[in-house]
């Protein structure tokens, strides 16, 4: 009894002092014995491929011999560096990073010549490489939630861009680059320390939409009322208390809006000054016959 308790205490202990099976490398565990090649999906426009939520602390480096690839996700993963490897996929199309740990961005992004849509939101990046602007064909752009305080000046040669998501950041005032980009249709910098708006902003002639709500607005600029293609304009949680008297000329604008996601004017939460409250809440007529009386009699 006595020996054969101890014979079973021994390979009790023998059993705790073996190492456990090693982790697999992250190729192994996505892979799972199957070519690299496998996992890409060919669509009826893109060669893709998506390794969204896989844990991922570091890119697995089998990517970097998947040239073919034109859309990569690698987004809501725990990456903390992109390799310089990734000027390598000079396919890509759409790049989504978002919702990662990334510091920076490699300048080898700039590789990627034929690249029309990052996303790079949600990172903790606090500066954006001034290569990304040799990425010519780029038309949309989300740095969103972010620590970033201001862009490269080369980025007035992204002239393809369309859509700019800026919000969420440290930007105490729009960078001027920014009005240079006469495509961009959509403009979202809302959420970040800006306390005016330069009258440049009339130069941004196809802007549609055009969001800084939650800053620190005091006016809105005259030239603002010369972007007569904007149909959203959203300018709550400001500090603004007048509105310039050429705000009727915005015509594309349908209503006050309180939505949003809807279209029109919205101007809530704003300590403006009498009597505008009460005429803005007799809706968007109102307000721009105001405006323009008030302009008339001046």
């Amino acid at each position: 009894m006595g020996t054969e308790h101890s014979k079973n205490e021994g390979r009790s202990s023998m059993v705790f002092l073996r190492k456990g099976p090693k982790l697999p490398a992250w190729e192994d565990a996505l892979l799972s014995g199957k070519e690299p090649k496998s996992l890409l999906k060919r669509g009826l426009r893109y060669v893709s491929l998506s390794l969204i939520m896989k844990g991922m602390t570091s890119t697995p480096d089998f990517l970097w011999g998947l040239p073919e690839v034109q859309k990569l996700n690698l987004s809501r993963n725990q990456l903390v560096v992109i390799p310089p490897s990734l000027g390598k996929l000079d396919r890509l199309v759409v790049l989504n990073l978002g919702g990662n740990c990334l510091k920076c961005l490699p300048k080898e992004i700039g590789l990627l010549r034929n690249l029309k849509v990052l996303f790079a939101n949600m990172n903790c990046l606090k500066e954006v490489p001034s290569e990304l602007s040799l990425c010519r064909k780029l038309e949309v752009l989300s740095l969103s939630h972010n620590c970033i305080s201001q862009l490269p000046l080369s980025f007035t040669d992204l002239t393809s861009l369309r859509k700019l998501n800026l919000s969420n950041n440290c930007f105490v005032q729009i960078p001027l680059c920014i009005f240079a980009l006469r495509s961009l249709d959509f403009l979202h910098l809302g959420s970040n320390r800006l306390e005016n708006i330069a009258e440049s902003v009339q130069y941004l002639v196809n802007l549609q939409i055009f969001i800084v709500e939650n800053n620190n607005i005091r006016t809105l600029p005259r030239s603002l009322c010369f972007i007569t293609t904007l149909e959203l304009l959203n300018v709550d949680y400001n500090a603004i208390q007048t509105l310039p008297d050429d705000l009727y000329l915005l015509r594309r604008l349908p209503r006050i809006a309180w939505n949003p996601m809807d279209k029109g004017l919205h101007i809530a939460h704003n300590p403006l000054s009498r009597p505008l409250p009460e005429v803005v809440e007799g809706g968007l007529d109102v307000l721009f016959n105001y405006l323009r009386e008030k302009k008339e009699h001046n």
